[in-house]
């Protein structure tokens, strides 16, 4: 499939998490791209679950950014993308992070690192299929597995209670 390239003012993620196992080691990566220039980011933790890897991906990727941008975010999670996009994160702020049937919201420590760094930019989400061919996807699932594979991988900041600091990245 051909690559999507990036002509305009806007900043292109694509991001992946996987786990091996879930729960079990999990990894992240992150392809941010403006205009010709490309950054990369990409880790992963001992314990943790795909889904806190899928939304940990995009997290990190918006944290990365310097300054406030217009983003387009492709991600093959229909729950991060259906989170965003259908309301999901702005009713669970507004019920004090409780879901419709009055439970807890999972994951809570990366949605409202989410939320802040959507106050922050302008993004836009997009799901991909997949395994389906499309290149960028197909990079971050092969690093995001690679990541997970990693030895002596840290803890999950929210599945096991210690911080991660993060390394940022301006667009030229």
């Amino acid at each position: 499939m051909k690559k999507t390239e990036n002509t305009d003012a806007t900043v292109r993620v694509y991001t992946d998490g996987s786990c091996l196992g879930n729960p079990g080691p999990g990894g992240w990566a992150a392809r941010l791209s403006f205009k010709d220039a490309v950054s990369v980011i990409s880790g992963g933790f001992a314990l943790t679950t795909n889904n806190r890897m899928e939304i940990y991906a995009a997290v990190a990727a918006l944290e990365t950014l310097t300054r406030p941008c217009r983003v387009e975010l492709f991600t093959d999670s229909r729950y991060l993308r259906d989170a965003v996009e259908k309301g999901w994160l702005s009713g669970w702020r507004r019920k004090n992070w409780r879901k419709a049937d009055g439970k807890a919201v999972l994951n809570r420590d990366l949605w409202e690192r989410l939320s802040l760094a959507l106050a922050r930019h302008q993004v836009r989400l997009h799901w991909v299929e997949g395994h389906s061919g499309q290149d960028e996807n197909e990079e971050m699932d092969a690093l995001a597995k690679v990541a997970a594979a990693r030895p002596n991988l840290p803890p999950d900041p929210g599945y096991a209670g210690t911080k991660e600091p993060g390394e940022k990245w301006t667009p030229p």
